[in-house]
């Protein structure tokens, strides 16, 4: 098959959606684009100040799974391929074109020629295949990158411009995950490097920007690339970027990152949250906005814990959350609740609205049933220990508190006791990976159905610990299908799965808020509502 870069088959379209239509239907529910309001020419020089409100420390694009560090690191590395937020297709970027074979087992990408990386060195095909060989090799931090490139079975040099990944089975969602900051492209010297210097130095892409200072917890600094001349075929601007520096700087109060853009101290800030709309209305401030594929925000559960091995208690919980109210009062304006355990951006999404509706008494009853009863003070008890759950949770986003004290009290009026535990980002991933928790609040963008493979299958990571069940089956056959109606029903039956047996609690569709300045202009989301800077401009 003949996969050139506007191809739109019905079977490809859905593959591109995969990680695709979650982008496209978020930028078409709830977008709306302050930046570039005005008219006047685009000019280049000047400096972007953006406020973010945590650092993962880390600043390798293919170990970074936090949208704080990923605004500023997705500038430094282009990737083979692009999504258009508004249609979903995949188009070229350091990939001129692509055949993909009748089966879906085999990508061959063709590259763009004259290509350098910051270093100088030039993009080749051994390049790619050197990046996609290392992913495996990252660790912990990887995990994004490894499930992309799972089920690989070679990465092949055809011609020094040609490179052909080939799969043990067919892998519907690889040419999207092309189009990911995961598997950016990074020169043969940063592959070669372990991921702990990568994640510490950086590293050298061939993207429109370069790093140029990192202090953890503090900032990243980036500098415009002279010569940059092989950008996205999707952005306005060809060559060089307009802006001659980007400062990402970290702020973790909410309150004094909006009181630092009002003041005109920085140019941009990430998670504005409800509390601070209203203060930036009205101002030289517009508010970008735009539903994230993927995994909703909500409780990944540790399903091995004995407590959590019992389905009552998980749906007792799924029950006794009220979405609505946590979506009105604590997320900024526009936010949906979770219907299911994908957004409804993500392609083949299906609405499980009545499944997730609040029911207190439906909790109880469940509760009961497992043997449950409350106790003196309210909290439930069997067997002389109280019904506790202890949620793990990191400060990145000005949501996160509020939004689990109210969990917090909705599961106390069911006879739920629960701590919350506050970590830091980089403390995250390896709790999960160890099983060292109970439940984790987040989310995980993608826009490609197989982001639910990737997270519930116990042939995987499976860092929710989750049974062995006809979970694996359908989620394994989803990423194999080729037919697109047949992968839309199965799609179907693993959110009916994972919601009925409550192995994730869904509650919010994460929202991405930013607030900007008026004097910024082009400054957009890609399809994953993530930032791209090239086209930004100040004026």
């Amino acid at each position: 098959m003949r996969a050139r870069p506007d191809f739109r088959s019905p079977r490809w379209a859905t593959l591109t959606a995969l990680l695709t239509t979650s982008v496209l239907l978020t930028a078409c529910g709830s977008g709306t684009d302050g930046s570039g309001a005005g008219s006047g020419k685009p000019r280049s020089g000047g400096t972007l100040t953006f406020a973010v409100g945590s650092d993962a420390g880390c600043v390798d694009p293919q170990q970074v799974g936090s949208n704080d560090t990923i605004y500023s690191v997705r500038q430094i590395v282009d990737s083979l391929t692009d999504q258009d937020p508004k249609t979903g297709k995949i188009v070229p970027w350091l990939a001129k074109s692509w055949d993909i074979s009748a089966d879906a087992t085999a990508f061959t990408f063709h590259l763009r020629s004259g290509v350098t990386f910051s270093d100088g060195s030039p993009l080749t095909a051994q390049v790619v295949k050197d990046n996609f060989d290392a992913v495996p090799k990252l660790g912990v931090l990887g995990t994004l990158a490894e499930g992309y490139l799972s089920g690989a079975k070679s990465t092949t040099v055809v011609d020094p411009l040609t490179v052909k990944v080939t799969f043990q089975q067919p892998n519907a969602q690889f040419l999207q995950a092309t189009s990911t900051h995961s598997l950016g492209i990074e020169s043969s010297a940063s592959v070669k490097r372990s991921p702990q210097q990568k994640c510490s130095d950086g590293v050298v892409g061939s993207g429109p920007f370069v790093l140029k200072g990192y202090v953890q917890n503090q900032s990243v600094t980036l500098a415009k690339r002279p010569g940059y001349a092989w950008g996205s075929s999707r952005w306005s601007k060809k060559g060089e970027a307009y802006l001659d520096k980007l400062v990402f700087k970290v702020v973790p109060e909410a309150g004094v990152r909006a009181g630092s853009l009002r003041s005109g101290q920085v140019d941009a800030i990430g998670s504005v949250g409800r509390a601070d709309e209203a203060a930036l209305k009205g101002g030289q401030v517009a508010f970008q906005r735009r539903a994230n594929p993927g995994i909703t925000f909500g409780l990944g559960f540790n399903n091995a814990r004995p407590v959590l091995k019992d389905a009552r208690v998980r749906r007792a919980i799924l029950s006794a959350i009220d979405r609505k109210q946590i979506a009105d009062t604590v997320f900024p304006t526009g936010t949906r609740p979770a219907t299911s355990v994908l957004a409804h951006t993500t392609p083949d999404y299906t609405s499980l609205a009545s499944d997730l509706a609040l029911d207190t008494a439906k909790a109880k009853s469940l509760l009961d049933e497992a043997g449950w009863r409350a106790g003196a003070d309210g909290i439930r008890v069997k067997g002389g220990e109280k019904l506790s759950l202890t949620i793990d949770w990191v400060p990145n986003a000005a949501t996160n508190q509020p939004a689990l004290e109210l969990i917090q009290q909705q599961l106390k009026a069911v006879g739920v006791q629960v701590t919350l535990k506050q970590l830091q980002l980089p403390q995250l991933t390896p709790i999960q990976q160890a099983g060292s928790y109970e439940a984790i609040w987040g989310n995980i963008t993608r826009a490609d159905p197989d982001i639910l493979r990737s997270s519930f299958s116990t042939k995987l990571a499976n860092f929710y610990r989750v049974p062995t069940s006809d979970l694996d089956t359908t989620l394994s056959a989803q990423a194999a299908t080729t037919d697109p109606a047949k992968r839309g029903q199965l799609v179907a039956e693993a959110q009916q799965s994972i919601v009925r047996d409550a192995y994730n609690v869904p509650v919010v569709e994460l929202q991405t808020q930013l607030g900007v300045s008026t004097k910024v202009h082009g400054l957009a989301f890609d399809a994953s509502s993530r930032i791209q800077l090239h086209d930004t401009w100040i004026g």
